[in-house]
C-alpha cells in the first residue's frame, strides 16, 4: 500500500505520533461489510474490534461511541455517559454530512468535526483494539490509549448485558 492510500485517521496518528498498524481486509468496493465478519475476515476476536456508532443527543450536539461489533449499544448508557437525557442512532444517510466518514468506514480518529467520544470500558482490558482506518477495507490497530488520545475520547460502560 502507497502512501498516498492514508486516511485522514492515519494521518492524526502520525501528527500525534501514535503507533498503529493498518490492516486490509477483502470487500466489495463501496459496500460496508458488518464488523463480526471483518473480524473473522482479520482472523481477529470480534471482542477486539470495534465499531464507531455516531448519535444526535436530545441537546442537538452529535456523540460518538466506540464499542466491541458484536455488541449494541446501550442508548440509555450511552446518554448517562456523556450526560445527555437521550441519545438517538443517526440516519445512515447523514453519516458523510456530519462525520466525513462513509457507513462501515467511519473511524472515532479524524471527523470533520471533534465530536465527544466514548470508547467502551472492555477496551481497556486489551493491548490492542482495531477501529476502521477511515474506509471500508482498512483497520487501524492501536492501543485503546493512543485512540483515546487521537479522539480526546474518555471510557464508559456503553453495551447491553449480555
Amino acid at each position: 500500500m502507497g502512501k498516498e492510500a492514508k486516511t485522514n485517521a492515519m494521518r492524526m496518528l502520525e501528527r500525534a505520533k501514535i503507533a498503529y498498524e493498518a490492516h486490509e481486509y477483502p470487500h466489495e468496493e463501496g459496500v460496508a461489510v458488518d464488523g463480526v465478519r471483518v473480524a473473522e475476515s482479520m482472523g481477529q476476536n470480534p471482542d477486539c474490534v470495534f465499531k464507531t456508532l455516531v448519535t444526535q443527543g436530545a441537546d442537538k450536539n452529535y456523540y460518538v461511541f466506540v464499542i466491541p461489533v458484536a455488541a449494541t449499544l446501550d442508548l440509555k448508557k450511552a446518554a448517562r455517559s456523556v450526560g445527555v437525557k437521550s441519545v438517538a442512532m443517526i440516519h445512515v444517510a447523514d453519516i458523510n454530512k456530519i462525520t466525513g466518514y462513509v457507513r462501515g468506514g467511519c473511524s472515532p480518529v479524524g471527523m470533520k468535526k471533534q465530536f465527544v467520544t466514548r470508547f467502551d470500558e472492555s477496551c481497556l482490558d486489551k493491548p490492542t483494539i482495531f477501529v476502521s482506518a477511515g474506509r471500508i477495507g482498512t483497520q487501524i490497530e492501536a492501543s485503546p490509549a493512543g485512540l483515546m488520545q487521537a479522539s480526546r475520547g474518555e471510557t464508559a460502560s456503553l453495551t447491553m448485558a449480555e
